[in-house]
């Protein structure tokens, strides 16, 4: 008993040493200190730089919250993402048992003869009755098993970042999805005015040729502008349609059973919030998977390394009984036991130990790459997403002051011409101008929003590194 219990002490001892390296959370070449493109953004304050996870209430839409839950119920993406983190953290949980006694209980009972030529007991039939309990047990005195436990652990929080990931991309392709057929709807009611106007402007037309005031050019031109006006709506309606096409998918619908009433274009995007770019790589669901490939590649090297030292297991202790019938089975004469350790060492495998070896420090630094290169990405988001949000600020006001002095243009053209002192070019290129304006502001009033889902979506959303270990479905 003495002797069993150094044993277990010693295996114990030893089983606390690891072969594999420190982990050290990889870093970039350079440190990021402020964005390039913030300009005089406002940093958020320490108590305001953790947006809530429902961010896109922060534009106060609620249809648009409405479909975001949505969303997060049925969309079959987020179901198969949540999937496989569950197999992701099964597999962790099948590595850690690994670590473990396996104890198996056995009973058999079984008649035979056995052959006249056997060397006891020839031509003799008989009973075997034996109930048996078995234990078996890899001592991890190396570390191999806890480094596979590590491994999968981490993978499986990778798997929970990629959760997030899919989750934070979606949510935004659904707002943008959103934005857009908003923007669409917005240019549907502009287009379905214009065409009223330029079909009584052509009426008006047709009616002052009729009395010889007005060429029959004048009325081809102001036919030509409302057919073209027909052509955009119809293709504004076009793109519409499959706005709401691609938004019925992300909810898990089928396209002929959903349907969005046209709405408003919202005014204005919010003011986001941006946090200083040293808490963006805890933010960000991408960044967080990547790290953690990382540190599952960093355990692969302690289970390669292991394999050049012996493994020992308990694999032969058993204990039970024996008989060769029921009334003589169970009973201190038919118990049996037995226990033995075992030890492998390869000796010779013509360097498939060090081929192994290689591959896992070269997977190791094949994910410390993409870590940075994943980093990198995040950071070149931001400064794209802030550069767009300013930039299409100044294009929509550029854009509104554009489409007032076209309508003023239009109107002194329609005036002129109604006076006999202008021509119809005059009034079809002033309300081609004016369609075209305004037109392009409605266009970057939807890219103005859109923009301000990117600047959320690289942000990182609502998204933060404590969720690692407990996403939701």
């Amino acid at each position: 008993m003495k002797r069993l219990v150094l044993s277990g002490a010693v295996a114990a001892v030893l089983s606390a040493c690891s072969l594999a390296p420190t982990y050290v959370a990889p870093k970039l070449d350079q440190d990021v200190a402020a964005y390039k493109e913030a300009g005089d953004w406002a940093p958020a304050a320490p108590a305001d730089d953790r947006p809530r996870a429902d961010w896109w209430q922060a534009f106060g839409d609620a249809k648009l919250d409405e479909l975001e839950q949505q969303l997060r119920a049925a969309n079959p993406d987020l179901r198969a993402a949540f999937a496989r983190f569950e197999q992701a953290r099964a597999l962790a949980g099948q590595a850690r048992s690994a670590q473990y006694p396996t104890v198996a209980a056995n009973v058999t009972a079984l008649r035979g003869r056995e052959s006249d030529y056997a060397a006891l007991g020839a031509g003799r039939t008989g009973n075997d009755l034996v109930a048996e309990l078995s234990v078996a047990w890899q001592i991890d005195l190396f570390g191999r098993l806890r480094n596979m436990t590590a491994a999968a652990n981490a993978r499986a929080q990778a798997s929970a970042a990629d959760l997030g990931a899919l989750n934070l991309s979606l949510q935004g392709q659904l707002a943008t999805d959103y934005f857009t057929l908003r923007g669409d709807d917005a240019t549907v009611r502009l287009l379905e005015d214009s065409v009223t106007q330029f079909d009584t402007a052509w009426e008006q037309t047709r009616r002052r040729y009729d009395t010889g005031v007005s060429a029959a050019t004048d009325v081809d031109q102001a036919d030509t502008l409302r057919q073209n006006a027909r052509a955009q709506l119809a293709a504004t309606r076009l793109d519409r349609a499959r706005m709401e096409h691609a938004i019925a998918v992300l909810l898990g619908v089928p396209p002929s059973d959903f349907s969005l009433p046209p709405a408003a274009l919202s005014a204005e995007p919010p003011r986001i919030r941006v946090s200083l770019p040293s808490s963006l790589l805890e933010r960000r669901p991408d960044v967080a998977s990547a790290e953690r490939q990382v540190a599952a590649a960093n355990a692969g090297i302690g289970v390669a390394r292991a394999a050049w030292f012996p493994v020992f297991s308990l694999q032969a202790a058993a204990a039970g009984f024996e008989g060769t019938m029921g009334a003589n089975w169970i009973g201190a004469p038919a118990r049996f036991w037995s226990v033995g350790p075992g030890g492998q060492l390869p000796l010779f495998d013509v360097g498939g130990r060090a081929a192994v070896n290689r591959q896992a420090r070269a997977a190791y630094d094949e994910s410390v790459a993409t870590y940075r290169k994943t980093a990198l990405t995040a950071y070149q988001e931001v400064e794209d997403s802030l550069v767009s949000v300013r930039r299409l600020a100044e294009e929509q006001a550029a854009d509104a002051a554009a489409a007032k002095a076209a309508q003023s243009a239009a109107y002194h053209a329609d005036e002129r011409y109604a006076a006999g002192v202008a021509d119809y070019i005059e009034v079809t290129t002033t309300h081609t101008a004016a369609l075209s304006a305004q037109s392009a502001e409605l266009a970057a009033q939807a890219a103005r929003l859109n923009a301000a889902v990117g600047l959320v979506q690289a942000l990182g959303g609502g998204w933060t590194a404590d969720r690692i270990d407990r996403p939701a479905p």
